[in-house]
């Protein structure tokens, strides 16, 4: 992969090599894209205040999520089709995790099974992202195998029933293909056909219940955008929540996931573990969420550019030029540690 000083050079390199209509699939958001962009707008409204003379050696990025210890307070986020993107798929995203600090969470439309993955990153932090399936027996299935691959955490996607109105792929007739995805491949072994797998559009809050109290592993819900949701996700049992809103994906229109990020904080900040997906774009972007109140980010597209771009090596880069720019946002912000990020580094 040629030199990468930023992760915008990241995702011009991916654009080169990408399929376009893969691009695109990648890229695009629903609608006119108002929510895409708002994500990326959010944090450029925000300005940091710098501090000087705070007698700091090093800053440390290192954070808990979960309960478990990270390099940086980063995440990759679920991202389909992977193997799409770059033959290392996501086997390699897992490695590239590994290898950087971060955390890794995987889609249920992967391209890779939770036992390849873990079999490729055993000392990576994996998380299973779980869309629920009209048979439901699919999901169940699909969890139980990366609870047996030792995967730690369950993402419960919840803002997907209806597909959003992705008006690039309609206007370029693109279509996903269903092959060469495990969870395709389990359901047909089950009975059902190609063009029926299909989500469950009527879960209610009774399943995360279910879900919570029956797995010895925590549940975070994802796609939380409203405080009254975050404050019923802490009543039925979820450990986490993510502020997303799909990574303007699902419906146009609605708030940047960093707009949407204070009032849950207050809302259920001392009873969640609250986190965000959605416009991270640098290091000082990771501050920036974490002083107004989330635990850690979550990283889809600029994790899966450097996929694209370059492989294992590539994502690896994005993740560790994240960690560290935050490093460096920390210090001159007259932070030691993540801890100490708050709205006093916010101008």
């Amino acid at each position: 992969m040629c030199a990468v000083i930023t992760l915008t050079d990241v995702e011009r390199l991916a654009a080169e090599r990408l399929d376009p209509g893969w691009y695109d699939y990648f890229a695009g958001g629903a609608g006119d894209e108002r929510t895409l962009r708002a994500n990326v707008e959010a944090f450029r409204r925000r300005a940091l205040r710098q501090r000087v003379l705070t007698g700091i050696e090093r800053a440390s990025t290192e954070a808990t999520v979960l309960g478990h210890r990270l390099a940086a307070p980063v995440v990759v986020a679920p991202v389909a089709y992977q193997r799409r993107a770059h033959a290392d798929g996501e086997e390699g995203m897992a490695r590239a995790a590994e290898a950087a600090g971060a955390g890794f969470c995987l889609s249920t439309f992967a391209t890779a099974g939770p036992a390849e993955v873990a079999a490729a990153a055993p000392a990576c932090v994996r998380f299973l992202q779980v869309y629920v399936l009209r048979d439901r027996g699919v999901t169940d299935e699909l969890i139980a195998q990366a609870l047996d691959a030792g995967f730690t955490a369950l993402v419960l996607t919840v803002d997907l029933p209806p597909l959003g109105a992705r008006d690039r792929e309609r206007r370029s007739g693109w279509t996903l293909p269903e092959d060469d995805l495990p969870a395709v491949r389990y359901a047909r072994d089950r009975g059902w056909v190609p063009g029926e797998l299909w989500l469950d559009p009527a879960l209610d809050w009774a399943y995360v219940e279910r879900l919570a109290s029956s797995l010895p592993v925590p549940v975070v819900v994802k796609g939380v955008l409203d405080a009254e949701d975050a404050r019923l996700a802490a009543e039925h049992g979820a450990r986490g929540i993510v502020v997303s809103n799909h990574g303007g994906r699902q419906l146009d229109g609605v708030p940047a996931s960093l707009d949407a990020l204070p009032p849950i904080v207050e809302a259920v900040g001392d009873r969640l573990e609250v986190l965000l997906d959605g416009g991270v774009r640098r290091g000082s972007d990771v501050l920036v969420a974490l002083a107004l109140g989330a635990r850690a980010v979550l990283v889809g597209r600029q994790a899966l550019w450097g996929l694209a771009a370059g492989g294992e090596a590539g994502a690896r880069t994005v993740l560790e030029l994240l960690r560290e720019e935050l490093a460096v946002a920390l210090h001159l912000t007259g932070c030691a540690d993540v801890t100490q990020a708050g709205p006093q580094q916010l101008a």
